[in-house]
């Protein structure tokens, strides 16, 4: 059966462009000019047989994402501001909160804007952030989680990776990368209150446990998506254990643990498994001092996360979840983009 989807070339024919210019803007990639951009998404929204929106046709968007220094959550924000502009039919608004604060989270979720008809969240498995994900379900506003999910509140779609997975395959790969080795293991959470970071962790342990029962995990530490504390507890860690193989973080704070193995000499000695390829994750993949990034792919959660917002504040067809694909990602299979 013949694909429905537009062809590239008749995009591009159509456009009045190359097919190059028409892969930039369908894989949301840079240079290419905004006007260009939208004729693009309009021919072939057309020829996909969907309508090119008016501003009547506007759907007002709120994102409530942790704030702070965390290089993927910015990356993430300007994915969904890059998405919303593609579409032209979406109008975002991002509220940045303290992420390890649920209260914050609550807080924002109660305070959105009057016309808001969709909300994205990365937020706290917390009591309070599931009651207020309940009332603004029960108002008739959708709700889909992102990176993070949240149990029990009824929520339209979860988009993320599935982090259980992911938590399993830092194991692996730290498992073998040290072949038949006895030692020591240390995981780094940003808080074991957000769902993924605690289905990483049981991940990890399972595999460990199930495939290389040598690898002792000997400390869980939370560092609350904060690099100087995330550095402090490395070194406290390698001070402790002589016997430190490995480190997984499981959030934010990379930026501590690289500098605590720099600093200690031990970045060529000890394992390091972090997640997402950022500009920061890929210096510590070319130097060394980082082994394997665990990548999810801001760009793709972004858009589904949109597409599908809108999709159910039109009360079109939309699936419960829409798992992102893990990547791992090494010194020598970094992407030409991040």
């Amino acid at each position: 059966m013949a694909s429905s989807r537009p062809k590239m070339d008749e995009i591009a024919r159509l456009a009045g462009v190359s097919k190059a210019t028409v892969d930039r803007v369908m894989n949301n990639r840079a240079g290419v000019q905004d006007h260009t951009r939208k004729h693009v998404m309009a021919i072939a929204a057309n020829l996909a047989g969907e309508p090119v929106p008016s501003a009547s046709d506007t759907v007002c968007l709120d994102f409530v994402l942790p704030g702070g220094s965390n290089a993927f959550m910015a990356d993430l924000v300007s994915q969904i501001e890059r998405r919303a502009e593609l579409r032209g039919d979406v109008d975002v608004v991002i509220h940045r909160v303290a992420g390890v604060d649920p209260e914050q989270t609550a807080a924002a979720l109660g305070g959105l804007r009057a016309n808001c008809q969709g909300v994205g969240l990365i937020g706290l498995d917390s009591p309070s952030v599931r009651e207020a994900v309940r009332r603004l379900i029960a108002s008739g506003v959708p709700v889909l989680t992102l990176v993070s999910d949240i149990s029990h509140v009824g929520r339209m779609n979860y988009v993320g990776i599935d982090n259980r997975a992911a938590g399993r395959l830092a194991g692996y790969l730290i498992g073998r990368f040290l072949p038949g080795a006895s030692g020591k293991v240390a995981l780094l959470a940003g808080a074991l209150a957000y769902r993924g970071h605690e289905e990483r962790e049981m991940g990890f342990r399972h595999v460990l446990s199930e495939s290389f029962p040598k690898l002792d995990v000997v400390a869980v530490r939370e560092v609350h998506e904060d690099p100087d504390r995330a550095h402090d507890e490395v070194r406290a860690l390698l001070a402790e254990h002589d016997d430190l193989l490995a480190i997984y973080c499981i959030g934010a704070g990379q930026d501590g643990v690289a500098r605590a193995l720099t600093e200690t000499g031990r970045d060529k000695s000890v394992i390091f498994i972090g997640h997402d390829l950022t500009d920061q994750t890929r210096q510590y993949l070319l130097s060394g001092v980082m082994d394997a990034a665990i990548d999810q792919n801001a760009q793709v959660e972004a858009r589904e996360a949109i597409d599908r917002l809108v999709r159910a504040v039109r009360d079109e067809p939309n699936i419960p979840t829409t798992t992102i694909r893990i990547q791992s990602v090494f010194r020598e299979n970094i992407p030409s983009e991040v």
